[in-house]
């Protein structure tokens, strides 16, 4: 009778698949066993599965830290296994099943799995890397008070997409390390659309500030909108590389939304503000293209500042009668 031993982590997650034919199955950290654990907490020869022609069993060969049903105390010496039965030893953690354990259906791929996987498609990729570089480059140009030629632009673009191309990489690595799927290009991807969504958000930011007044809660809801870009980065981050539940995936993308904004916002409340005679003052200069509302003349803002002046002067009079 065939059997199949899952290798599991504490969370229940798949490590490794081995179904065997034969009637004993050895399991320990010498070398000569047919499942082989690396965990230091396991002997060499820690226990076997056997068939004696009608269940399969737990024997343990007398390790030091024993075995055990699930998580709990019982021990499993002996215990006839049923498929899907967890056994602990160790740290670590085996599952038995049989040939005819239930399969859970299939899922079709759904419209957004297809999505993320447009992300990874090479000419998607390197247009949103392209994208990146530049929009780099271009705000680089506009904050530099000197000219400055296209090499001295690349160097910033180039060396900026490559910083922010860590990110991604170190996801795709830990990904790995915890024995998922690293898809390291679609981690790539969706990293630099939401990277171009970022930059999108500085532009309506200050677009907001240019067109509204400091009284309008405009330009502070568009604050928020990074906000929302990253955790949905982070989310997506979790999505793809791990098997999370949804509970945990979104607690753990706001705790690094939080500790990215959240770091950023504590660094500035610490620093003590220094007295100039020289303010810098919070303005925002863009050509007159990006203004919605047409600015009046020099002439009608003095004749409206009148008018004004005039209506105060008779709310005056008329409360003095």
């Amino acid at each position: 009778m065939e059997v199949i031993i899952e290798e599991i982590s504490r969370g229940h997650k798949l490590i490794g698949r081995h179904k065997f034919a034969q009637q004993t199955v050895s399991i320990g950290r010498g070398y000569h066993s047919d499942i082989i654990l690396s965990d230091p907490h396991v002997c060499a020869e820690h226990l076997t599965i056997e068939f004696d022609g009608e269940n399969w069993r737990i024997i343990d060969q007398d390790s030091i830290n024993g075995c055990f049903l699930d998580e709990g105390k019982k021990p499993a010496d002996g215990h006839i296994v049923r498929s899907g039965d967890i056994i602990t030893l160790g740290k670590s953690q085996i599952r038995v099943v049989f040939p005819y354990h239930p399969v859970a259906t299939s899922i079709t791929l759904s419209p957004f799995e297809n999505l993320i996987n447009l992300a990874k498609h090479p000419v998607v990729l390197s247009v949103n890397i392209l994208i990146f570089a530049l929009l780099t480059g271009w705000i680089f140009y506009l904050n530099n008070p000197k000219e400055v030629n296209f090499t001295q632009l690349l160097v910033p673009a180039v060396g900026l997409s490559l910083i922010f191309a860590i990110w991604p990489a170190i996801v795709s690595l830990v990904s790995h390390l915890t024995k998922h799927d690293a898809r390291i290009f679609t981690q790539l991807g969706i990293c630099f659309i939401f990277y171009n969504l970022t930059w999108v958000s500085d532009f309506l930011e200050a677009f907001l500030q240019f067109n509204t007044s400091s009284a309008s809660v405009l330009p502070t809801l568009s604050k928020l909108l990074p906000i929302v870009i990253a955790f949905c980065l982070f989310w997506l981050n979790g999505y793809i590389g791990f098997h999370l539940s949804k509970t945990r995936r979104i607690v753990i993308a706001a705790s690094l939304t939080g500790l990215l904004f959240g770091g950023g916002f504590l660094v500035q409340l610490s620093k003590k503000p220094e007295f100039s005679i020289r303010p810098k003052f919070d303005s925002t200069l863009l050509t007159p293209d990006f203004l919605i509302a047409k600015s009046s003349t020099v002439e009608a803002f003095i004749e409206d500042s009148n008018k004004l002046f005039d209506k105060v002067e008779k709310k005056a009079k008329k409360d003095k009668e």
